[in-house]
């Protein structure tokens, strides 16, 4: 791949990435607390490329300045040796065509060494990332991956609000290591996509983040209540109702599963954010 080619790619990459930054692209790879990462790694691999393409325009310039110095010193050295041997037309033919051939020679700069087409295959992750959207991960991972509710360090206090906007993953950390003393019997609002497991028994999911999407995780709760009769996995609902004291445990890894007493459900477009980061907050 020669440098005028690493340059585009370069260009190309920086440009998809602040695309994604800049759109809710990048929510489907990494959280959104590094976006500001993700737009300067853009812009520093954009830079990058403007400065290669510079560099070999600059030495372009330097090797053909170069070659047309050394062409002409050839062909002076040329006119003093027909001048010499002007009197013998062989010779002279002769010095004529060795100064045409290093002047050929010297044009093409001897060898052209072929990079391995391989390198082009560096273009097959950038155009997974502009043509290929990922959908982000929903049921099929969260029922063969068990709950990962963390215990916190510790809870901040909640507003005073009735009913109350909760983040899936806070409801089931206060349900289970704070055992609901700060929902009491409020009124609270969760959203999360809904999975079933092996049973039928279900859930509505959130998968938590640390860092990107190759790490998340589900954070599950139970339903119980006036549950939907019909529940398609991976529909997104805004359930409202109250903190239940009842518990399960995950079967893919023992760990507890709180339980939500539903008065209300209702499907939800998907969040601009499909993943919940509470949790490392």
């Amino acid at each position: 791949m020669s440098r005028q080619a690493q340059a585009a790619v370069l260009f190309l990459i920086g440009t998809a990435l602040l695309h994604a930054g800049l759109t809710n692209l990048y929510l489907r790879y990494v959280k959104a607390g590094l976006q500001p990462l993700l737009l300067l790694s853009g812009g520093v691999l954009i830079l990058a490329a403007l400065a290669t393409a510079w560099y070999e325009w600059r030495r372009a310039r330097a090797e053909k300045a170069q070659v047309a110095a050394q062409v002409v010193a050839q062909a002076q050295a040329a006119a003093v040796a027909v001048a010499v041997a002007h009197t013998e037309a062989h010779a002279e033919d002769a010095h004529a065509e060795d100064a045409h051939a290093e002047t050929e020679g010297a044009g093409h700069g001897g060898h052209v060494h072929r990079e391995p087409r391989i390198s082009w295959l560096l273009l097959l992750p950038l155009f997974a990332l502009i043509l290929v959207a990922p959908p982000a991960l929903g049921s099929y991972s969260a029922v063969r991956t068990g709950t990962a509710i963390q215990q916190p360090y510790g809870l901040q206090k909640l507003p005073a609000d009735n009913p109350l906007t909760l983040g899936l993953v806070d409801y089931a950390t206060r349900a289970v290591y704070d055992h609901g003393r700060s929902l009491g019997d409020r009124q609270l609002k969760v959203t999360g996509f809904v999975a079933l497991d092996k049973s039928g028994a279900p859930y509505l999911v959130r998968m938590a983040l640390n860092c990107c999407a190759a790490d998340a995780q589900p954070v599950k709760i139970a339903l119980t209540g006036k549950i939907p009769p019909v529940l398609q996995p991976d529909t997104w609902l805004l359930i409202t109702g109250t903190y239940s004291a009842k518990q399960t445990k995950d079967p893919v890894n023992n760990r507890p599963i709180p339980y939500f007493q539903v008065t209300e459900a209702k499907p939800v477009p998907t969040p601009k954010d499909p993943y919940d980061e509470s949790w490392n907050q």
